[in-house]
């Protein structure tokens, strides 16, 4: 039987991504078995006073409206209980209890997926390893799985795609949203190449900072191992690494191009922290499978010489309410994600995010101000703040106004 709207009703009453849903299903066998005892007059499990009014409010016609809704947009969904369900995902902290998705998901059911991460202001060196790496591991049958952002996420996503092979990517956004805005022309290249895009977070979610930190978790888990490329000693991408040692997944790490160099600082660190050295792409092959030589797949070769050549509310709940589901129903979660004392700014930051962030440093200031002082479009200014806000650098105030994150 599918459960996936009685999984839905869950999202909607604790919110995406809540491990208050894991609590409550402790008491159950079944989602059905939990929405029956929840919103009977004497529920087994004790609810505060904004998850009853959340129970008494969210009827299971809206979530079976919302389900409805995200066939029409073409965006699939599987429970915690389909079969479609990442098998890596069912043992990790907090499980997201529903995924959206497009394109094919059954890819993840291969057994060679290989997470790849790195700095979105990656060099020459790094992104030509990125490439010729991820497209011979995808030729030996791997999936690589990235978090689509620009730089390493996406030149290795695209390795994959330009052979033809899966590639997944997964989102801190709604599946349906445009970001980041210049990595979305390549969507159609991977969905036809038998790729996806997934997320715990329904459709319309905007990329809104605290989205990320629970992402990675996902992001580190559908890898049998991780492969870091560039990483500064700020680097998110760290953190993916960390998750993805504390799950028990191995963590692989290119050789700087310059050891002392601070955009590499994290690859020695990693290494020195007992990160295994990846030269080639038999070293992963060999650490996931045991297997060296694993040969290429005949029908993925063929790329061309080419590819080798130089807080704030959880959205969450106004994207259920995009979707024809009234009033958000979510439990605000309000999470802390960068070290209040922290003064130097993320490695991965363009020069027009530095010279926000720089701006901002005497104190508050209007979009508008920012625009005039920087020469900056207003259109591109917003992305850049969006992205500032991602990273944990910025946060919005009433009024279009910014502040530094110290």
């Amino acid at each position: 039987m599918d459960e996936t709207k009685y999984w839905v009703w869950l999202n909607m009453v604790f919110g995406t991504g809540n491990h208050r849903i894991w609590e409550v299903m402790s008491f159950f066998r079944t989602a059905e078995k939990a929405y029956l005892s929840l919103s009977s007059e004497s529920p087994i499990v004790s609810l505060n006073e904004n998850e009853n009014k959340n129970v008494h409010g969210v009827t299971l016609q809206r979530a079976e409206v919302f389900l409805e809704n995200c066939a029409k947009h073409g965006i699939g969904t599987v429970a915690f209980t389909g079969n479609d369900y990442p098998a890596q995902l069912r043992h990790i902290y907090n499980p997201p209890s529903v995924l959206y998705y497009k394109g094919n998901i059954s890819c993840l059911k291969n057994e060679f997926t290989v997470t790849a991460v790195g700095t979105r202001k990656a060099s020459a060196y790094s992104l030509k390893a990125a490439k010729e790496i991820c497209s011979e591991l995808s030729a030996r049958g791997a999936v690589i799985v990235s978090g689509f952002a620009v730089g390493i996420d996406l030149a290795s996503s695209m390795a994959a795609a330009d052979i033809g092979r899966p590639t997944v990517c997964v989102m801190g956004c709604g599946v349906d949203v445009d970001y980041p805005r210049q990595n979305f022309s390549y969507r159609d290249t991977i969905l036809s190449a038998g790729g996806v895009f997934i997320s715990e977070f329904p459709p319309g979610t905007p990329p809104n900072s605290p989205n990320f930190p629970k992402r990675n978790r996902i992001l580190a888990a559908l890898g049998k191992a991780t492969v870091v490329f560039q990483a500064g000693a700020k680097s998110g991408s760290l953190i993916t690494a960390n998750l993805s040692a504390g799950q028990g997944r191995e963590v692989l790490c290119l050789p700087p191009a310059d050891i002392f160099s601070g955009d590499y600082a994290g690859n020695v660190k990693l290494l020195r922290d007992g990160a295994i050295p990846m030269y080639d792409a038999s070293d992963v092959v060999e650490c996931i499978t045991g297997r060296k030589n694993q040969p290429a797949e005949p029908a993925a070769v063929k790329r061309g010489a080419e590819l080798f050549g130089g807080d704030k509310d959880d959205a969450s709940a106004e994207a259920f309410a995009a979707f024809d589901v009234p009033d958000s129903t979510y439990e605000r979660a309000e999470e802390k994600h960068r070290d209040n004392n922290a003064a130097e700014l993320p490695d991965d930051l363009t020069d027009s995010q530095r010279s926000i962030a720089n701006e901002l440093a005497d104190g508050p200031k209007h979009a508008d101000e920012l625009s005039r002082a920087l020469d900056m479009d207003p259109s591109a200014l917003m992305t850049e703040l969006t992205e500032l806000e991602i990273f944990g650098v910025v946060r919005s105030l009433p009024g279009k106004m910014f502040e530094l994150i110290r």
